[in-house]
Formats: structure tokens, sequence, C-alpha cells
């Protein structure tokens, strides 16, 4: 908050407002009454617009009974605000009602909405944009465009479905076979990945493709299909591109449409998600690709809002192509799903409020040497302080690749058989010599009982060859360090039923220990083993 606010030094408790959201069709909040609560938590009071809530299912009773207090105007609530919460940019009108030292927090876009931001500034506002939190560990839970994209992924697939005459997953019934749907995820990002669990669960054949080849492991871990090019080209790490992919080379991606244009025919239905922020959206889906699909097919396109990935998208309509194919281009998922969209969104802010509140006392501390918080402000104290410096912490970077290995030829594999034989071999020799040496080393004591040597030359033996056995079954039927100690066990055992006869007491004693002991490894080592066991069986 600037230093000029009356709260700062009039004893009075922050307040946090969030307005209605005056663009037409959004419905979420970004304030909800759970969230309020936990802004209460960190010592500042709240205040919202009547209505602001109705459309994402919160009442004006439900904040009230949160303690939240309800204002009848949005004037009324910039003028009682010092931090003022909203989902979308403001728009001309809104900026006019910031006043100096006031803190905005929303999406703003300052790339796109450079004179908006400058507005800003001479008011003496100070500026969050909360889609400009890096992309770095520590600021995930602040990161609402990964909120959102989440979202929409998932409800491009709902939407699809919703204008898909057929069932996503396959069936056999009495009326005939029913085949599953084709899908296709273009983009593996936040999106992309919700778009592709959303159609595996609901059981459709999913296929999905990205630039970055290193994606290809969660893909297929989510059950679906990675589709490759037959092209090598090394992608910048998206830990320099704050987490995004980067821009392909013309060669790339021509031989990227290429693969589309092969495989347009047989998907009944295609998500594209592909668009970087602040550059307009890369056509992927050509004219020629929509008119090769299936009549009934569907296309859902969530980069309408930069122009489209595919060439006949219609920002925010529905259109139905000659040859029969429903193109989607609304840009409006998180809001069709306000209430889920303004809980996560709400939780966003509340983290961004948590860190800007470190002391819990009610009152911001704007630290600009925090990498998040920098990183996020668009305007402070009087200044623009977009575009913001590369954050100390960068984004993960990806594993570098490591290098295939070599494809051995059968004289190589042969040959690498006979030196790992030879090399065992020596090994074993060299065992057996030591195990000699040391024997006889013990047998020349003078006074060393012969029965004694006897049974310690058989004990040796068994020794060695129990380990040979045991050691060389397979680790799926028996750990090799429990057959060890049951192999172990059983000798001591046996040789402690010899023992156990003996006219000692003592040695009586330490024989019946023996074999009390020995049975508790042995038969506890069984019982684990079939408890592991039971673990791969159906009940």
């Amino acid at each position: 908050m600037h230093p000029d606010c009356k709260h700062r030094y009039g004893g009075w408790s922050v307040k946090i407002g969030t307005p209605n959201e005056i663009f037409e069709g959004e419905d979420r909040v970004a304030m909800t009454p759970a969230s309020a609560k936990d802004l209460q938590k960190l010592g500042y009071d709240c205040v919202i617009e009547t209505g602001a809530g109705v459309s994402a299912g919160f009442s004006d009773q439900s904040y009230k009974d949160a303690g939240v207090e309800v204002v009848k105007t949005a004037a009324a609530l910039y003028k009682a605000a010092d931090i003022v919460v909203k989902v979308r940019p403001p728009e001309d009108a809104e900026i006019k009602r910031l006043s100096e030292g006031q803190t905005l927090i929303s999406f703003f876009y300052p790339a796109q909405n450079e004179k908006l931001m400058e507005a800003a500034n001479k008011k003496g506002a100070t500026v969050i944009a909360m889609d400009m939190v890096p992309r770095i560990s520590r600021a995930q839970k602040m990161d609402a465009l990964s909120s959102m994209a989440n979202i929409a992924g998932y409800r491009a697939v709902i939407e699809a479905g919703n204008n898909f005459g057929r069932f996503f997953t396959g069936q056999v019934t009495a009326a005939g076979k029913v085949p599953p749907a084709k899908v296709l995820v273009v983009g593996a990002g936040v999106a992309g990945l919700a778009a592709i669990g959303t159609a595996t669960s609901l059981g459709a054949i999913t296929y999905a493709f990205d630039v970055r080849p290193e994606v290809a492991e969660q893909v297929e871990s989510m059950g679906a299909e990675f589709v490759f090019l037959d092209f090598e080209e090394e992608q910048q790490d998206g830990s320099a591109t704050g987490g995004y992919a980067a821009v392909s080379s013309p060669e790339f991606a021509a031989a990227q449409l290429a693969k589309f244009r092969e495989i347009a025919p047989e998907m009944d239905i295609v998500i594209t998600t592909a668009l970087i922020p602040g550059r307009d959206a890369p056509e992927l889906w050509t004219k020629d690709m929509v008119e090769s699909m299936k009549p009934g097919s569907v296309i859902i396109d969530l980069a309408a809002e930069r122009g489209g990935n595919c060439k006949l998208t219609v920002k925010d309509e529905k259109i139905v192509t000659d040859n029969g194919v429903t193109i989607v281009g609304y840009t409006d998922f998180p809001s069709r799903m306000a209430a889920q969209s303004s809980t996560l969104y709400a939780t966003n802010i509340r983290h961004m409020m948590t860190d800007l509140t470190p002391d819990k006392d009610g009152t911001p501390n704007h630290n600009m040497e925090d990498d998040v918080i920098r990183g996020a402000t668009a305007t402070h104290a009087g200044e623009i302080t977009f575009p913001p410096p590369p954050p100390k912490v960068a984004a993960i970077a990806a594993a570098p690749k490591k290098e295939a290995p070599k494809e051995l030829t059968a004289e190589e594999k042969r040959a690498a058989e006979v030196a790992a034989f030879q090399n065992e071999t020596k090994t074993q020799v060299g065992l057996l010599a030591a195990g000699a040496a040391l024997i006889l080393g013990i047998g020349l004591i003078p006074g060393m009982p012969a029965s004694f040597m006897q049974h310690f030359i058989v004990f040796v033996l068994s020794v060695f060859i129990g380990f040979q056995v045991i050691w060389n079954v397979a680790h799926s039927l028996h750990t090799p360090l429990m057959a060890v100690t049951n192999a172990i066990s059983s000798i001591i055992i046996l040789g402690a039923l010899i023992q156990i006869g003996s006219t000692s007491t003592l040695i009586t004693i330490l024989a019946a220990l023996g074999i009390f002991m020995a049975a508790v490894n042995i038969f506890g080592g069984f019982l684990v083993t079939r408890r592991m066991l039971a673990m791969f069986q159906k009940s």
C-alpha cells in the first residue's frame, strides 16, 4: 500500500474490497465467503458490492455471515476499500474511481494495456497483475493463469461432449457396438493436460501433441498417446520462456501441419490450447484440415481470444461448417464454471495477500525485493515498474537429454558376456582361495580340535553354496536379502538341533535360544513374503 494511505497511520483496519464485474458475461468474483474469512485472519476487513457474487452462486447473505460488509454501489466500494481485488482488467470508468495509495489486484495484461497502466499510474495506484505472477515453484499457489487454464481445459471437454453426437467411451450393447471417440489435444500445457485427463477419464481414445517432446511422459502417464514428429529440432528450454513453449522454426511448423493433415480425418474431437501470452495464437488447424474431418466432429479452440488456432474459428461464437464440423470459439470457459473458478481465483488472491502480509497484522508490505511481488507489480509508488526483471530463481529447467545407449552387435554382446563371465569366475576363485587359506590358517592353530574343524568346514561350505543358490533367485520371487537371512537361519537351526542334546547345560541353553531366534526369523520371513505377494493378488 502507498505510504499516503490514511489507514496506515490513522490506526484503522485496512479494507479489501471486491466490486461487481462489469465486463459483459463475466460471472466470476474475486472474493468468496471462504476466502474472506482467511483474509480476516490476516488482519484485514472485507467489503463487497451487493450482488457481486450472485452469478457465481454466493449470495449477499453468505458474505454477511462471513463477516463481510456489503455496500450498495461500486462508488461506495472504491471509496471504502484500500485494496481492490477483481477478476477482469479494469474498464476506464473503474480506473477513474481509483485514488492515490489504493492497490488494485486483478488480471491486467500490462503488455497489451499500456494506456490502462499509464492511467492507473497517474492516479497513484499500485497495480498487481495476477497474470504476471512468475512461474517459479514458490509462486504456484498464486498462479491464477494456471488455475483458470485448468478449468478451461476441463470445460472444453465438457463443451465438446455437449456438441458431439456420440459417447466418449466405446460400448458393446445388444443394439450394436459403439466405437470410442478419438480426441486430439494440441498443446500439453496446464489446459491441455486438464483436457487430456478429462477426455481419458470419459473413456475416449486420447492423443496429444506438443512442440516440447519432453512432456510426452506426462501425456502418457495420463493414459493418452503422444503424437511424435519425424523431425529433430532443439527446443528452447521452457525455463527461459516463463514455462511456455518457444516459437518453432518454419521447418518444424511445416512438419507439424503435415502431421495434423495426416491424422485429421481420424479425429472426432480436436481441442487446441496453443497460446503464448502477449502473442497472437499460432494457426495450427487449417481450413483443409477442417474440410477433411468427418461430419459431426467438434473443434474447441481455447486460443480464440487471440485469433484462434483454427483458421475458421469465430471469437465468442459457435459455428457449423458446410461439412458438418462444429467449431466452438468461446472465450469465457472459466466463467462458465463461475463457482469453481471463483473459488480457485479467490484462493490465488488470498495467497498473494499472505505474501504481502508477512506479519499477519493487516498491514501490507509491498516488498519489491521479493521475486513474486516484484514480478506481478505493474505500477507502484508513482512509477511504472513493468516489465519486471527476470526472477532470481528461474523456472525449473528441463532435464538434459541423455544420449541413447549404443546398440551392440551380436559379436559385441557375446564378447561382453564372456568378459562378465571371466570377471565373475576370477571373483569366485579368489573367494574360494581366501576361504581355503582362512580354514587352513585356523586348522594350523596349535591345539585346535579335529572335530571342530570338521564342523567348521561343513559350515563354511554350506554358507557358500547357500549364498550362490539363493542370491540368484529372481527378485520378483523372493527378495535376496530375506532369502539369504532365511538360508543362514536354517543353517543355525540345524546346528542348534545337533547341539541341543549336549551334556553341557550352557551349550543346551544356547542351542535352545538359537533354535527360538532362528525359528522366529524363518517363519517371520515367510509371513512377510506371503503378505507382499498378497498385495499383487486380486481379492
